[in-house]
């Protein structure tokens, strides 16, 4: 770092022993009006606040009114703007997307006719990509598990493919007292070649002209800069430049660009996008259909349909367990490529099953942007949402409906599906989204 920074190490130094900001970055989807009065430069939804809250207990957290992301990460937003055109149908690959914060701005940039690819290669992780995915609700999104290498066999499919890649962490170290302890030489050296070989795959899998956004949470220039050469040299990748305001205090390096805590109100970050100048076109064509998935009859698409927003431009599947999953049909060909060649996969939105005659809702139609805005439905306040959040019985509010179900509320959000019996109600959040914590 000293020979990074010369004479600016003192600043840095006494940087890193300052508490690191909190920022937010808001789903218009769901919140279009989020105020926001402490700004992140470079996302217009992005904000920081004056202390950390407990997210937890937020009731709008739990509905996907925003997303708790570290400021430097959100700068991927502006990369991209100006470097991709989000306003024609892209196809969208988020190599190493666990927990979800650049899958979910990613999700937000695109347009309705695009399709976003998150995926995580390690299985552990892919359960809160999944859950915060389907908690930001937008429906052209596909979850995977799958190596990287599984992606070059896609050679020159996706537009865009965004690989953030595991790191030595040394931008989180005031942040995260485990990455501090975990560093070592070795370590840098271990990243490196998992980077490559990521990377390799990603570059394989990039279209022709399209756009590669590499991103680590590390200093080191074996990690960033001889990264962002070595693409150039071994892929014909050329790096772009962007057009930043100084007073954004990123600093421009070779290739890409640095954020230093110090300089800017956020983490260690090191981001460059990077465009494909040659290679081959997309070989890989959608297969006959579906291998798992049954297209639901259309005497039963009736049924979910009647829960969907009626401008829902969608069709119906349905998985081998019962699951009936909304599928945005402009996409259907692209998903079935993915189901052709990724084996572990999950696509669109889970909106319910059917038990016997009736169809009960899943979690899933409820935090979804399709949902149907004219469902019945109850307005908690945040106290009553806390305790709905936590499974537990309370007497519902006045003015609720007295049979069926309905959708529990917070500020006009949905929270999950209820259901109200003559001398009692149901929770039917998922066990796995309860709150454990005390209020």
């Amino acid at each position: 770092m000293q020979q990074l920074l010369g004479e600016e190490f003192p600043a840095f130094q006494r940087a890193m022993q300052e508490a690191p900001p909190v920022s937010i970055r808001y789903n218009r989807a769901k919140w279009p009006d989020a105020p926001v009065a402490d700004p992140v430069p470079w996302h217009p939804d992005g904000a920081y606040l004056p202390e950390r809250p407990v997210f937890t207990l937020d009731p709008l957290f739990q509905a996907g009114a925003y997303y708790v992301q570290e400021a430097s990460s959100m700068f991927l937003y502006e990369a991209l703007r100006q470097t991709v055109d989000f306003g024609r149908s892209l196809r969208v690959l988020d190599l190493c997307a666990a927990p979800g914060g650049k899958s979910t701005l990613l999700a937000s940039m695109l347009s309705p006719d695009s399709l976003l690819v998150a995926n995580e290669v390690i299985r552990q992780r892919v359960s809160v990509l999944r859950e915060n995915l389907e908690k930001w609700g937008l429906p052209n999104i596909a979850v995977s598990c799958a190596d990287t290498d599984d992606f070059a066999a896609l050679e020159g499919w996706f537009d865009v493919v965004v690989a953030d890649a595991p790191c030595s962490g040394e931008g989180l170290f005031r942040k995260d007292p485990a990455a501090f302890r975990e560093w070592s030489p070795a370590s840098v050296d271990l990243c490196v070649a998992r980077q490559k070989r990521i990377l390799a795959n990603a570059a394989t899998a990039l279209a022709p002209g399209g756009v590669l956004a590499y991103s680590t949470c590390t200093f080191n220039r074996q990690e960033d800069e001889e990264q962002i050469d070595w693409l150039r040299r071994s892929f014909g990748l050329e790096p772009l430049r962007l057009d930043l305001p100084a007073d954004w205090g990123i600093t421009a390096a070779d290739g890409g660009y640095r954020f230093f805590p110090h300089r800017v109100r956020g983490e260690g970050f090191f981001i460059a996008v990077l465009r494909k100048t040659e290679g081959h076109s997309p070989k890989q064509q959608a297969g006959p259909g579906f291998k798992m998935l049954q297209a639901l009859p259309k005497k039963l698409a009736a049924e979910p349909a009647a829960w969907l927003r009626p401008d829902a431009e969608v069709q119906f599947f349905q998985t081998t367990t019962g699951d009936v999953l909304a599928l945005p049909a402009p996409q259907l060909p692209t998903y079935q490529v993915l189901d052709k060649l990724l084996k572990s996969k999950w696509f669109g939105v889970n909106t319910g099953a059917f038990k016997g005659k009736d169809f009960v809702p899943a979690h899933g139609l409820a935090s979804s942007i399709l949902a149907n805005p004219a469902l019945p439905g109850v307005d908690f306040s945040r106290e009553q949402a806390q305790l709905f959040l936590k499974k537990e019985v309370f007497e519902l509010p006045a003015g609720a409906p007295t049979q069926g179900w309905a959708l529990a509320r917070f500020s006009g959000l949905n929270l999950g599906w209820m259901k109200i019996l003559p001398n009692r109600w149901n929770n039917y959040l998922p066990p796995e989204r309860r709150i454990r914590m005390e209020i």
